[in-house]
């Protein structure tokens, strides 16, 4: 009696909820539609005409989705983007980790101060960095290449990451350190077999925030390889279509599915390491 009671004091919450993402996921379903219906019948008529008979599939086409990835240069862009994103992502958390280790639980001088001073990075706006870096760019013949980009997007991302990586590594455990430091074990060898084993939570949290972040940013792609198509990811490949194509609604549509379709899987796919990773280290046992 109890449980049933239970349940139903918990429905208009649970309605409540279903209504808020219903709302939250309208305009999403609209982009989506969109993107499958041609030019004349955009503008013809609105996109929840298509519910009335939503299996009717003679009323889509892909016709778009091709259009943008072969004519529209998108395909070209996407592989840009995961040859920009999937290395500086590993290698900002590979660089955080052993920082966040080092800062948690190795001794030497000014380990406080210069934790403090990585963690107040995190407010330097990116925009006063670039008038610096550019000429030392532009000087060692990185403006415009991938390694480039990687770097920049490494060291944007490190303070961020590495204040995450720490709160989680410093609530391990000590007497997990201190038994491997008695049998011997090297600092390194403690960072590869304990610590990353046990932060794979923090790490997999770290690694969804880091490759979303380089995935969806134009500011630094543009300020660092510029709009040659060769690199160019794909939101700027996208921008530049907002930009010459303002009224073709049906490319714009698909080529915001083609840009957020790997996130998606990422996200979904990870996802109960994000909410573990995002929960540890901010309760103490």
């Amino acid at each position: 009696m109890t449980s049933w009671r239970s349940v139903l004091a918990r429905i208009p919450l649970h309605v409540v909820i279903i209504a808020f993402a219903l709302l939250w996921l309208l305009p999403t379903l609209g982009l989506l539609v969109t993107s499958f219906r041609t030019p004349s019948d955009i503008f013809g008529s609105g996109w929840w005409t298509v519910l009335a008979h939503p299996f009717d599939f003679r009323q889509y086409t892909i016709q778009n989705y091709i259009g943008v990835i072969y004519r529209q240069g998108l395909g070209r862009s996407f592989l840009n983007s995961l040859l920009i994103s999937v290395p500086a992502t590993f290698l900002s958390a590979f660089v955080a980790a052993f920082a966040a280790f080092a800062f948690a639980w190795m001794e030497f001088p000014g380990r406080r101060a210069l934790f403090m001073l990585v963690v107040a990075l995190m407010v330097v706006p990116l925009q006063m960095t670039f008038i610096p870096i550019l000429p030392i760019y532009r000087r060692l013949h990185l403006s415009g290449t991938f390694p480039g980009i990687w770097l920049a997007h490494t060291a944007y991302g490190l303070p961020l990451t590495t204040y995450l990586l720490h709160s989680f590594i410093s609530n391990l455990p000590k007497d997990i350190f201190d038994s491997a430091s008695i049998d011997g074990a090297s600092p390194l060898r403690i960072f590869f077999h304990i610590v990353v084993p046990v932060s794979v939570p923090a790490l997999a949290s770290v690694l969804i925030f880091q490759f979303l972040w380089i995935w969806n940013d134009l500011l630094v792609a543009l300020i660092y390889l510029g709009a040659t198509p060769n690199v160019a990811p794909v939101t700027l490949t996208v921008a530049n279509l907002v930009t010459n194509r303002g009224q073709n609604w049906e490319l714009l549509t698909a080529a915001a599915f083609v840009s957020a379709a790997l996130p998606l899987v990422v996200f979904f796919s990870l996802q109960r390491y994000f909410v573990r990773g995002i929960l540890a280290g901010s309760i103490k046992e």
